[in-house]
């Protein structure tokens, strides 16, 4: 098939079973459009995430449970028709991550399963393969790379890698509802000149952060992101958010560009971390909506 990655290895497999994992994002650092209108995405890896198993049988029908991840079916279809021998098999999928919050829960769904099913047939699960698998299938989310990235999520690729980040806390208010990130991911906006070369500037500004392990300019550039996303889909408790980051001492706040979620973005790692905290969820706690809390992913630095 053109396009999709090549075997890496022929294998002749018979019942054999092989496992995938992903993480999740908690939307993103920075979402936006750039001056030669690339849309992208920064991620922020957290340490939920979706995993798959995966029983080939090369003489059974394939099925995939829960019923309703019928791309990861799709995914898992293709991978077996690229590898030539046919069959079919089990694949069973198991996540954390909630869906249509903007916490990448397809994305990973589909990175597992590519994992998991590739596993099995001896087929390139490398970063950049899984996106040629998945780039048939959908805009996803850059949960296949380790650590922060930029990624150009309607191409599925990726435009930089970044690095990682010491642990993060989000102390996270979900305003309700379901949304469809693909759907709205592909709706066309306009995107005036001046407002991407802000956003080129907030990459750079994004980029000298994690390297520099400066988490509150980090702060700084995710906050700018939340506001700017309000045209086109506003937060109601990004105000009162705002106010809380600034009382409590948060990094700044950080949100689901295409989800339903807003959160104060913590060092983990900083002294009184505990104390700011439970500061942190009492304040949000009197907001609409339900509090949870996540954690970064933990990554090599």
């Amino acid at each position: 098939m053109s396009g999709l990655p090549a075997p890496a290895r022929r294998v002749a497999v018979d019942i054999a079973e092989g496992t995938g994992a992903a993480h999740g994002t908690f939307g993103e650092l920075l979402q936006g459009v750039l001056p030669d209108g690339t849309a992208f995405l920064v991620t922020l890896p957290i340490s939920l995430g979706s995993r798959a198993r995966f029983r080939y049988d090369p003489h059974g029908p394939l099925h995939v449970y829960p019923a309703h991840k019928t791309k990861s079916l799709t995914l898992a279809r293709t991978m077996l028709d690229t590898h030539g021998d046919g069959g079919g098999g089990t694949l069973v999928l198991d996540s954390d991550l909630l869906v249509g919050k903007g916490l990448a829960s397809s994305s990973a769904d589909l990175v597992a399963t590519a994992r998991g099913v590739g596993a099995v047939l001896g087929l390139d699960t490398s970063p950049a393969a899984v996106e040629d698998w998945l780039r048939p299938v959908e805009p996803t989310d850059g949960v296949m790379y380790p650590g922060v990235v930029v990624f150009e999520h309607r191409a599925v690729r990726l435009r930089a890698e970044l690095g990682a980040l010491s642990p993060l806390t989000v102390v996270a208010v979900d305003e309700g509802g379901h949304l469809d990130t693909v759907a709205h991911n592909r709706r066309p906006r306009h995107v005036p000149p001046g407002l991407r070369r802000e956003y080129a500037r907030l990459v750079d500004d994004l980029a000298d952060a994690v390297r520099a392990a400066d988490l509150s300019a980090l702060g700084a550039v995710t906050t700018r992101s939340a506001v700017l996303n309000q045209r086109w889909l506003p937060k109601r408790n990004l105000d009162a958010m705002t106010g809380i980051a600034q009382r409590v001492g948060a990094l700044g706040v950080v949100c689901t560009h295409s989800g339903t979620m807003l959160g104060l973005l913590l060092d983990t790692t900083a002294d009184g971390h505990q104390e700011r905290l439970k500061a942190a969820r009492a304040a949000c706690s009197a907001l609409p909506g339900t509090l949870s809390v996540y954690r970064s992913a933990a990554t090599d630095r």
